[in-house]
């Protein structure tokens, strides 16, 4: 058993004798969500057969209470299974390269006909602190859980939280381990020139913290720093204000990332070995040294149903934006996290145009849709077009009443041009369905 598992059951064994308590098993919830998942993607100006895979997806969650006492025990519980129904296409085999698939992981050169994953997390609360051992999946500034795929990303580390500041949440944390959407398998990680799965490099070691604080019910300011170990530092700053017009809502999203080397990536040596981002340094001294300053303004208004968001974000420095990422996928706390590309290249900027319309204003509640444009211009990157651009559109209908209530539909289609030259058309289809256990 992985010493992270062993570690979150440790510390739910505090609360062995009170397990009987109202609070453990009372507010214990459990369920058993269902998503079905066919992706389908086509390159369409390189000698490349379209990718295709289906999938059903199997996923246990178990979340209980907590003991009674001054310092409350409980225990989360994940399993997770990916049965492989198709994959037809280039990611559902060997390529030249050996990549994993998409959505399945690789098995002899092949798409696994299934996958799995398991996690345990051990926490404790005192008042309105929480402190969380094991499987974790962070929805944070400078770490951000994936899920666009079958099964979820999920990382391994430790968290607290604390909400007993009035207007103040504060959160920290570790992380050890990563497990790609596509993987079984706990892993180190890395970042973009340094993620390839041979020869790359990774760390065990990412910290982070950080504050939201609610000036007022229409102001929150926010402050994250995170520091993956011989990568990189960064630092976080945001704002989000929200207006109640005379007519319609008006929303301000303000975003400022500082990113800088930090340990064997500081040095010509650590370089040397291989801990080094992408970017457009060239063979220069300060080749592969990440180096990234980026930031971004949103504005989003929304009257009776329809939602129009314009927005912009620039990055300097000579490296593109360090995150997170084995080179199998990852979100970002961007205002460019479009469904492909990311739009993070060094000297890269991006203009960003929405449409988002909920059809319960015509009487049809639960079906909503949005197209999103965004182009990229100024890239430095060595080796990349000058432009990339990508179009998103997406429907959602979740049925509201009847029989199969809250089963969910969703169609998402992206086309993507100017990526290296790899210009491409995709589609994911998706139905989803939570069945609840407790």
């Amino acid at each position: 058993m992985n010493h992270k598992t062993c570690m979150a059951l440790a510390v739910s064994l505090g609360a062995a004798q009170q397990v009987a308590a109202s609070g453990f098993i009372d507010d214990s919830k459990a369920s058993l969500d269902l998503r079905n998942f066919y992706y389908n993607q086509d390159t369409r100006n390189a000698k490349a057969p379209t990718d295709k895979e289906w999938g059903q997806a199997f996923m246990f969650n178990y979340q209980s209470g907590f003991t009674e006492g001054l310092v409350g025990f409980g225990l989360d519980l994940q399993a997770m299974y990916g049965l492989r129904l198709d994959a037809s296409g280039r990611a559902g085999k060997a390529g030249e390269d050996n990549t994993p698939g998409s959505v399945f992981p690789l098995s002899d050169g092949k798409a696994a006909n299934d996958f799995s994953k398991t996690g345990a997390t051990g926490k404790m609360r005192i008042s309105q602190t929480q402190f969380k051992a094991g499987t974790l999946m962070p929805k944070l500034p400078v770490l951000t859980t994936e899920d666009g795929r079958l099964l979820p990303q999920t990382f391994r580390g430790y968290q607290v939280d604390s909400k007993d500041l009035q207007g103040f949440n504060l959160i920290a944390g570790k992380i050890e381990q990563v497990l790609d959407r596509n993987s079984s398998n706990g892993q180190g990680m890395s970042i973009v020139g340094a993620n390839d799965p041979v020869k790359g490099k990774s760390s065990n070691q990412f910290y982070y913290g950080g504050v939201d604080y609610a000036v007022s019910k229409q102001l929150q300011l926010q402050y994250y720093y995170a520091n993956l170990e011989n990568f990189y530092q960064q630092h976080f700053l945001g704002l989000i204000h929200n207006w109640q017009l005379p007519v319609g809502q008006f929303k301000t999203d303000l975003r400022y990332f500082y990113s800088t080397a930090d340990g064997k990536n500081a040095s010509a040596a650590g370089r040397g070995e291989g801990y080094v981002s992408s970017g457009y340094y060239g063979a220069g001294v300060n080749a592969g040294k990440v180096d990234n300053r980026l930031w971004s303004a949103l504005f989003t208004y929304g009257l009776y149903g329809h939602s129009l968001s314009l927005g912009y974000q620039k990055t300097t420095g000579e490296s593109d934006f360090p995150h997170i990422n084995q080179g199998q996928g990852r979100s970002l706390y961007l205002i460019t996290n479009s469904q492909s590309l990311k739009f993070v290249n060094a000297g890269e900027q991006a203009t960003v145009g929405s449409y988002a319309y909920d059809f319960s204003s015509l009487g049809l509640p639960g079906l909503r849709s949005s197209v999103t444009y965004i182009r990229g211009s100024h890239i430095q990157t060595a080796g990349r077009d000058n432009s990339e651009w990508e179009r998103d559109l997406r429907v959602d209908y979740v049925i509201p009443s009847g029989t199969f209530k809250g089963l969910g539909l969703t169609w998402r289609g992206a086309v993507w041009r100017g990526n290296d030259s790899a210009d491409k058309d995709e589609t994911r289809l998706i139905v989803s369905y939570s069945i609840p256990l407790l």
